[in-house]
Order: C-alpha cells, then sequence, then structure tokens
C-alpha cells in the first residue's frame, strides 16, 4: 500500500514505535526496528529480547542485536597485579608434618596426623565386615538375614541359579504369604527346587 496510509518505521520516535508494536503485536518488522534501538541505547537485557523474538521469524536478526549490545571489558591492564597476588597465595609452603599428603576423592588434601585425629572406629567398616567373616563364619547368617528382609522374587532366583536351594525355598515361602495371587506359581518354583 503505497500513499498517505504508509507508516515508516524507521522515522518513528521510540515512543511512537513502542505505540505501534502495543498496537500491532504480531508487526515484526516493528519488533526488530524497536530492538535495534533498544540494543543501540543497552537498556534492554536478554530476557526482553527474547520475550520479543516470540513474534519475529527470523530470530538471528535479534540474536545479533544482543550480542553486538554486549559490552564487555577485554583489556588486560590489571592482569600483572592479579597474577602476582595469585603466586603469593599459591607459593608452597610444605612444613615436615605435610609431606606425607592423603588425597581424598573432593579435592580435600590432608596429612596422616590430621586423618589421625579426626579418625573413627567406624572408618574401618569393611575391614572388621571381612575380619569378622574369617573369624567366626558367620557370613552364612547374614545372607540368611539378606534373604529374611529382602524377599524378592527375583533375590530366590538369584540363589536358585547360586546353587543355594535353601534360601530360595525360603524366600519363595515367603512370597506365597506376601503375595497370595501369585501362590501357584510360587509354589510350583517350590517343587522344581525340590526336584533338582
Amino acid at each position: 500500500m503505497v500513499g498517505p496510509s504508509r507508516i515508516d518505521i524507521h522515522t518513528l520516535t521510540l515512543d511512537e514505535l513502542t505505540g505501534v508494536v502495543n498496537l500491532y503485536p504480531w508487526y515484526a518488522a516493528a519488533r526488530v526496528e524497536l530492538s535495534r534501538r533498544m540494543a543501540a541505547l543497552g537498556d534492554w537485557s536478554e530476557q526482553e529480547f527474547a520475550d520479543q523474538a516470540l513474534y519475529v521469524a527470523n530470530r538471528n536478526s535479534l540474536w545479533a542485536f544482543v550480542r553486538n549490545s554486549r559490552k564487555t571489558d577485554y583489556a588486560d591492564k590489571d592482569v600483572a597485579t592479579i597474577l602476582a597476588s595469585y603466586m603469593e597465595a599459591s607459593a608452597p609452603q610444605t612444613t615436615e608434618d605435610e609431606a606425607h599428603q592423603v588425597r581424598v576423592v573432593g579435592g580435600d588434601y590432608f596429612s596422616q596426623a590430621q586423618y589421625d585425629n579426626v579418625r573413627q572406629s567406624a572408618d574401618n567398616i569393611f575391614s572388621r565386615f571381612a575380619g569378622k567373616v574369617k573369624a567366626d563364619g558367620s557370613a552364612e547368617e547374614e545372607i540368611s538375614d539378606i534373604a529374611d528382609r529382602f524377599a524378592t522374587e527375583t533375590l530366590a532366583r538369584i540363589f536358585a541359579e547360586q546353587g543355594r536351594n535353601e534360601e530360595a525355598r525360603r524366600i519363595y515361602s515367603r512370597l506365597v504369604l506376601d503375595i497370595p495371587e501369585k501362590s501357584a506359581y510360587f509354589a510350583s518354583l517350590i517343587d522344581e527346587l525340590e526336584q533338582n
């Protein structure tokens, strides 16, 4: 449309352009022009550009405004002072106590003396368990205890595959009581175990 009803969005003031965008929300060219002007002023955040992008088909032009509006100072005028302060802070100061460091996952560093100060008897749970098994042979009791606490069909199947038919029978018997709708199925598995 040519003539007096045509609006040139490039000649509008910022207030007029904002009015056009508010009156015609899907007028993408007006939104792009408003975004260009606001990027030049540096008044908008990335979220405001993202809001405008909802109404614009080609969002690359808006991204170019966002990218060009970022003003980052890359000057290296303070690099020397930053490096000097970092070098002073990270200078190694080794004492005899810190000569033998223990490294723990997570980046904690401490000496053997520091570890001995905080060490508790519960820290050696695995070595105590292994010593207990060797000393009194209570591993079988613990396996049956596990079978009683975690009675599942999968655990029973694992015991059966390992040849531990007694534990598997005990779990299947418990499952007959716990899941009555599958009792015939579990009874057949118990019979199969007894035949082997």
